[in-house]
């Protein structure tokens, strides 16, 4: 073999080796590349269901809400607490008020620092509904352990939520959060207060009712009545001088 053929043939050998470096280095990247993909979809995906299920839940349309925000629920990586929050806010605005409280505490239980603020307003104005449609239902007991449920929300709420910072974060920056979280408060204290008001005056026994008279029989007020006549008829007589030795006074029966 010449010089010219060896130098050749290392050069395709050197080619082969730097095509299979190539190809693992491709093959080794490709879930890099993938996952890459997934994150850049899904943080695209996010924002436009969330985008949607705001938009949905303005124009009342809650049905509409929900589904674009339980679309978040896939692969929820991402400030997880939003999807069951967004959830559960518009299965509220449907008056769906078990299923909305059952995810605004799941979305309490993910939430941390400041994003437990607006989900504990939510939540205990959902408690709150649950309440007052206890008490629409005539069942005061129920609505006041409602009250008693969202004033234990309210009164949990961190210290920090009155700051800047909370109202930034804030689903409706348009609220004031410390006004709405003490009107809360104060309304759910009156309410609590007045269902156990009724329910002990509900407790407190009723005055016992005086038996009735008996009622004389017909019988008894025929007869009371013929000696009424009989009665009026002998005064009759006496004050005629129909009968001799009458003293002038009505004699008993």
């Amino acid at each position: 073999m010449t010089d010219a053929q060896a130098a050749a043939s290392a050069l395709l050998a050197a080619n082969r080796r730097r095509r299979l470096v190539r190809r693992w280095v491709a093959v080794g990247a490709l879930p890099l590349v993938l996952v890459a993909l997934l994150f850049v979809g899904k943080l695209l995906s996010m924002y436009a269901f969330a985008h949607q299920a705001i938009s949905s839940y303005v124009v009342d349309d809650y049905a509409g809400s929900e589904a674009s925000a339980r679309n978040q629920e896939f692969l929820n990586w991402f400030e997880p607490y939003k999807a069951p929050f967004n959830v559960g806010t518009a299965l509220a605005g449907a008056e769906k008020l078990p299923e909305a409280r059952a995810k605004l505490e799941e979305s309490l239980t993910l939430a941390h620092g400041l994003e437990v603020c607006t989900v504990r307003i939510n939540l205990a104005l959902v408690i709150e509904r649950q309440g007052d449609a206890a008490r629409e239902g005539g069942d005061g007991a129920a609505a006041a352990e409602f009250y008693g449920e969202a004033l234990t929300v309210t009164a949990e709420t961190p210290a920090e939520c009155d700051s800047e910072d909370a109202q930034k974060q804030s689903s409706d920056p348009d609220r004031d959060m410390k006004k709405t979280t003490d009107d809360l408060e104060d309304r759910l204290k009156q309410k609590q207060q007045e269902q156990q008001q009724q329910q002990e005056q509900e407790q407190q026994p009723k005055p016992e009712e005086q038996p009735q008279k008996p009622q004389p029989s017909e019988d008894k007020l025929d007869d009371l009545k013929e000696k009424l006549e009989q009665g009026t008829q002998e005064r009759d007589q006496q004050q005629n001088g129909d009968e001799p030795g009458g003293s002038g006074t009505d004699r008993p029966w």
